[in-house]
């Protein structure tokens, strides 16, 4: 194994435990790097990892867990501010097994179990239920109402589990939790290329800095040296069907007029926004699912020496997941040529119904990456 570099201290997650968190039961990474790509078959987990990091950084905000409960599509029957039946995140899907009782328990963080975030199930309590006006019905503490309890540090906060409960009341006992929230900062790239108000959001913070020139570099992997300028043209408040919205332009080398981004391909557009997403993840997680998707096999060295290198500089800890021998071997040779940034490569597989890793050092992801041997 090789040994860990400086760059190694003082990561938001030096390993990782996650227990009893969607199919996974139980697993333990003892060692993280600052880059992490995440290997392994469909199904086996990689996603709810990324999932998992994400929950860790929120400190298990309601906001993001139902983020993730929503892009799942995982939704139960509640009560909407009408009175009427509707649908609302399902937060017992968030558990191993899909399950929910008094036994099941969730824990994301750490190998150090003082800083691990903690998710249970316990009965709502009067004070977590925060009575807003005379809508607020006192007798619905006649029966118990289960909640989840987070835990984080000493500190605990509720999510009430109950479709008696209306999708108003879900916002008015989370809306305090929120804004008193000191999690880290979190940015999360899916396995579709980034649309364009992502992008824009991405861009209006890094325009006019040197943030804004990397991206630009980013580009010009795909196009040596071609593109000379990008810009964000259009308005928000003009959205059409066909025309309407913010949308990227890029000036390139020996043409009169600008083309739009998307015109380049799904790889220029993957490129662009990744680099923006780590100029915008400094000092957090950026996590990337599917990493591969829109590159070509040719790019994978280059592009991961750059996310290396702005993940450095940045004091961002990546997350990526991915499919492609091509990609993992990109990753290998450029964790071994890049002596200031720790690589890891994790490998995810099913052993008899659990999810375990198998961790690879860079010595280990340099002997494959020269002879061959398959990682995924």
């Amino acid at each position: 194994m090789s040994t860990q570099t400086s760059d190694s201290k003082g990561l938001h997650l030096p390993d990782l435990v996650i227990k009893g968190f969607r199919g996974i039961e139980d697993l333990t990474v003892s060692r993280l790097g600052r880059v992490n790509l995440i290997s392994g078959r469909n199904g086996v987990g990689k996603t709810s990892l990324l999932d998992a990091v994400r929950i860790y950084a929120a400190r298990g905000q309601y906001r993001v867990l139902s983020e993730i409960l929503r892009t799942r599509e995982e939704f139960s029957r509640a009560i909407d501010d009408d009175d009427d039946e509707t649908l609302a995140p399902d937060l017992e899907s968030l558990f191993h097994g899909r399950g929910i009782a008094s036994d099941k328990h969730i824990s994301i963080g750490p190998l150090n179990e003082r800083l691990q975030l903690s998710i249970r199930v316990g009965l709502l309590s009067q004070e977590g239920f925060v009575q807003q006006d005379m809508f607020t019905q006192e007798s619905l503490f006649e029966e118990d109402l289960r909640a989840l309890l987070i835990e984080f540090q000493h500190r605990t906060s509720e999510v009430p589990i109950s479709r008696h409960l209306s999708i108003r009341d879900l916002r008015l006992l989370t809306r305090e939790e929120n804004e008193l929230s000191t999690g880290t900062l979190c940015e999360s790239i899916g396995p579709s290329i980034l649309d364009n108000a992502n992008i824009a959001r991405f861009w209006d913070r890094v325009a006019l800095t040197d943030d804004e020139v990397r991206a630009v570099q980013a580009l010009n992997l795909m196009f040596s040296d071609m593109v000379e300028r990008v810009a964000i043209v259009g308005d928000d408040r003009l959205r059409r069907p066909l025309f309407g919205g913010r949308r990227v332009v890029v000036r390139l080398k020996n043409e009169e007029s600008p083309v739009p981004l998307k015109s380049l391909g799904d790889g220029a557009v993957r490129l662009f926004g990744v680099a923006l997403a780590l100029a915008n993840s400094r000092n957090g997680f950026l996590l990337i699912d599917e990493v591969e998707n829109g590159l070509h096999y040719s790019l994978q060295f280059d592009f991961w020496k750059m996310v290396m290198k702005a993940a450095h500089e940045n004091n961002v800890q990546v997350f990526a997941t991915t499919h492609s021998w091509d990609c993992v071997r990109g990753f290998a040779w450029a964790a071994s040529e890049t002596e200031e940034v720790e690589g890891a490569l994790i490998r995810l597989f099913n052993k008899g119904g659990k999810v375990k890793a198998v961790e690879y050092s860079e010595r280990d992801l340099k002997i494959a990456a020269e002879q061959g041997i398959e990682l995924r």
